[in-house]
């Protein structure tokens, strides 16, 4: 889909990046700049900017890098099309059908499946709700889960047949092509024909917060395996950035939300009226999933099954939403494995009690380790003590190690400075392996090996160097766009990525007699768009920017291109050489 530019440049004028991004992040200004921290990598420290000047916005810790749309696309993740659509809702813009092109390139979109989705869920609903064809699904919601009629309507529960084409006949009639349900993850495709994927499961629909079914998990009824069927990643869907229940939890989130592994042990919560309780997606939590957390809170009780996994993937949770600076304790039960049990077996209420006394990372951490070890024993003592330090020695503040030097000095009987000692030779060493790790990375970086985005630049890295500049600087001023455009052709650009941005930027100058990073997106994948803006943002921070150093980078390019030539051209004579010899 193409959009004309004089819509597109209607949303961007009346959608200031700098107000778009505010709502999202909290930024503090910077002389003519904004400065935040990074919604889409974990940071203590700001290295999240905003120009206005430019309309774009940069992360010079990850990365990622683009304008409004771009941030919108991230954030929500939504296509080009939807972004847009989201920002012209925003500012009161109306994109008149007309004015959407077909480029000809066949695709399903995020709209199209979400439509879909939600004729889905009322499809697997009825089935649950029908007499006959949804008794196996009521008799394990409400007899086996004990859930009420209310609960089951509430969260739009269903019921997926033990039929192989009920739900696709169904979709087909209502206008849905083949492709659109198998890529919307609702049917699956083998050399026999197509094919219903949830058969025989009761159904959780998963909602995004504005009330749009983007996914669905199927639990199964007998021993099938998987127990649990869950939507692989669609183009309305991606499983490392929801929640399920979010859509309800947020508006009882602002004290605190409850993570729990699954989706009933939520929708048992929800039931006993704790309504800030929310699932991951069938997977452990991921680093977008933590970012969503902290949006919405400042506290999280990990509440997981009391088994080795669910222990294991508490400790990863920890880790990730530590690193976002939400504060977290987990949950102990007893005498049950998870919510869901606990709740049937003591009640609400003391499953409040339970939330109340939820401990601290370190708590857990220690009471797991002093379980491991007899510390009666010398030797176990000391291993006791050696895992304690590595513990106490991953907190950055000088205070919190104080305290759980002091804490474990007591229970290990151990001098509190012997402790201190240990955490400061492992804080010491960690450092020093950070160092090292970091000048690898930087190495890395500097010599283009591993760039997925370019991978021609490890081969052409001062070309490469050379053409990012000039695309910078075709950016940052209308003046030099003109000039490069006249001066260069796509030709002369050497990697294959800086010559796609070149040509499109010239395409985009000779449609409309100027360049907005917007005009292209779409001929472009995010960590593209990002790699195009960081191009810019590097030239910003450079004091010398003038039509002088366009016009040399010009000519430095077109030397460095005969350079590359004559190496082939030498290359080839030594491989028909060698060839000659054989």
């Amino acid at each position: 889909m193409i959009i004309s530019p004089e819509i597109i440049d209607d949303i961007k004028f009346k959608n200031p990046i700098e107000d778009v991004i505010s709502s999202y992040v909290n930024l503090k200004r910077a002389g003519s700049n904004y400065n935040g921290l990074c919604p889409f990598h974990s940071e203590k420290t700001p290295s999240f900017t905003v120009f206005p000047s430019t309309q774009s916005f940069y992360c010079f810790g990850c990365g990622a890098g683009g304008d409004a749309i771009t941030f919108v696309m991230r954030t929500e993740n939504l296509d080009y099309l939807s972004a847009l659509r989201v920002l012209a809702s925003r500012c009161g813009v109306t994109i008149p059908e007309n004015d959407v092109l077909t480029t000809g390139k066949k695709e399903v979109g995020r709209q199209r499946i979400l439509e879909m989705n939600k004729e889905a869920a009322k499809f697997f609903h009825n089935c649950l709700l029908d007499e006959k064809l949804g008794a196996p699904g009521r008799k394990y919601l409400m007899n086996e889960r004990k859930l009420s009629m209310a609960v089951i309507n509430h969260f739009g529960l269903g019921y997926a047949p033990n039929n192989f084409f009920m739900l696709h006949d169904h979709l087909k009639k209502l206008g849905y092509t083949d492709d659109e349900m198998v890529v919307g993850f609702l049917c699956g495709k083998n050399d026999r024909g197509i094919y219903d994927y949830y058969r025989n499961r009761v159904i959780f629909p998963i909602i995004d917060i504005v009330g749009n079914v983007i996914a669905f998990g199927g639990r199964v009824l007998d021993d099938s395996k998987p127990k649990y069927l869950n939507t692989s990643d669609t183009p309305a869907f991606k499983k490392s950035k929801n929640l399920f229940a979010l859509n309800f939890a947020k508006n009882h989130c602002e004290k605190q939300l409850v993570l729990c592994e699954g989706y009933m042990d939520v929708i048992a919560l929800h039931a006993a009226g704790i309504e800030n309780a929310v699932a991951t997606l069938g997977t452990a939590i991921t680093p977008e999933q933590a970012r969503i957390f902290s949006r919405y809170t400042k506290k999280v009780i990990i509440s997981y099954d009391s088994d080795e996994a669910g222990q294991r993937a508490a400790d990863k949770a920890f880790k990730l939403l530590q690193e976002v600076g939400v504060d977290v304790k987990i949950l102990k039960m007893k005498d049950a494995k998870d919510p869901d049990e606990y709740i049937k077996k003591f009640g609400a209420s003391s499953f409040r009690s339970v939330i109340d006394d939820s401990k601290s990372k370190f708590e857990f951490e220690c009471e797991k380790i002093l379980t491991k070890y007899n510390i009666l024993n010398t030797d176990e003592k000391v291993k006791a003590g050696h895992e304690i330090c590595i513990a106490i020695a991953s907190y950055p503040s000088e205070i919190e190690r104080e305290i759980y030097c002091q804490k474990m000095s007591k229970v290990l009987d151990i001098p509190k400075e012997s402790i201190k000692r240990d955490v400061l030779s492992i804080i010491k060493r960690r450092s020093r392996e950070a160092k090292r790790n970091e000048e690898t990375e930087l190495y890395r970086k500097s010599s283009g090996i591993g760039d997925r985005v370019n991978p021609s630049s490890a081969e052409f890295l001062k070309a490469n160097k050379i053409e990012e500049a000039i695309l910078g600087l075709m950016q940052l001023y209308p003046s030099h766009l003109k000039l490069a455009i006249e001066k260069m052709k796509t030709e002369d650009f050497v990697t294959p990525l800086c010559k796609k941005i070149f040509k499109k930027i010239k395409e985009c100058y000779e449609k409309t007699g100027k360049f907005d990073i917007a005009f292209i997106e779409e001929n472009f994948n995010v960590d593209e768009i990002s790699r195009i803006t960081k191009m810019m943002a590097e030239r910003q921070r450079l004091a010398t920017n003038g039509e002088d150093v366009l016009l040399e980078l010009i000519s430095s390019l077109s030397k460095e291109k005969e350079i590359s030539k004559d190496e082939d051209t030498v290359d080839s004579i030594l491989d028909a050489i060698k060839k000659k010899k054989k």
